[in-house]
């Protein structure tokens, strides 16, 4: 095997922040509809569900908004995604480096989810406010209700209503849900790359699609870890104020006793056939961009 570029933080940082954008603009749209899907309105009985799945949930979106509506609040992901994977990625970068003895170490897949799950806690602190606006502006606009001008309209009525506290609704259970998550992540995307990599050869030598395809199963493999608190997330951060007042603890005992088990996996399939592309255009993002810094910035 060829000598491995050594892990550089500041690389990780500059590259998962182009990785972010890449992901936006690939995945806006399906969460869109994940989101929608997730916080509907239970249905009184004899009347059908707003959305009866991935698909109508498209479609009506498209009928009565366009292409504009499946992008929707998605100015508040691209200014908090661009700092976020660049700070995820740089939370990687550190947590390999904190664990290698020397700059060649090869690091085995505990060490490498240890170091996802470092990620996980770093990008909290920017993730639980933006996916909070995230989740209220997608909401209004299926709702037909209009509270919220904008991004910064949500902040400002959120911060006027309840101070920091109402920006950061959800944290504990954005942790929840990205701290495993994100170990899952980044240990399934060395661990396809280093299956797909050729005898003696190098895995940053792999080919684009080589690359897409684990960056897209990373992402499944994310998700599936993450789809459970992130319906409570998406449920607590958008009911109302005092709706839940032991926290995800109501959220959850609300969710199973009304809809049972399976309602943790909503959204599931809106999820999956985002995770691929998204995240291998996330990875796809990243390699490039880090190629291209090794070759401005060899020894940085």
């Amino acid at each position: 095997m060829s000598k491995q570029q050594q892990i550089s933080p500041v690389k990780n940082f500059f590259a998962g922040g182009f990785g972010g954008v890449c992901l936006v603009f690939a995945g806006h749209p399906l969460d869109t509809i994940k989101v929608r899907l997730q916080t509907q309105p239970r249905p009184a009985p004899g009347e059908s569900a707003q959305y009866r799945g991935t698909l109508d949930c498209f479609r009506k979106t498209l009928t009565k908004e366009g292409v504009r509506g499946l992008y929707k609040g998605m100015l508040a992901p691209i200014i908090g995604v661009t700092p976020m994977f660049a700070v995820c990625f740089f939370g990687f970068g550190l947590g390999k480096k904190l664990q290698q003895k020397t700059p060649d170490d090869i690091l085995t897949y505990p060490q490498l989810f240890a170091a996802g799950m470092l990620s996980g806690v770093f990008t909290t602190a920017i993730m639980a406010p933006g996916e909070r606006i995230k989740c209220l502006l997608q909401i209004q606009a299926a709702s037909g209700q209009v509270k919220y001008a904008g991004p910064m309209d949500c902040v400002k009525q959120l911060y006027r209503e309840n101070g920091i506290r109402g920006i950061y609704k959800g944290t504990a259970l954005t942790l929840m849900r990205d701290v495993p998550a994100s170990g899952m992540y980044f240990m399934t995307y060395e661990w396809i790359k280093n299956a797909l990599t050729p005898e003696g050869r190098s895995p940053s030598e792999l080919s684009v699609p080589s690359v897409l395809f684990a960056g897209g199963m990373a992402g499944i493999f994310n998700w599936a870890v993450a789809i459970p608190p992130d319906v409570l997330k998406s449920r607590f951060q958008t009911a109302p104020e005092g709706k839940y007042p032991s926290g995800f603890r109501d959220v959850l005992r609300e969710l199973v006793r009304e809809e049972g088990i399976g309602s943790l996996y909503k959204g599931f399939n809106a999820v999956m056939l985002r995770a691929f592309p998204a995240n291998a255009a996330c990875f796809l993002g990243f390699e490039l961009a880090m190629k291209f810094l090794n070759w401005l910035a060899p020894n940085l």
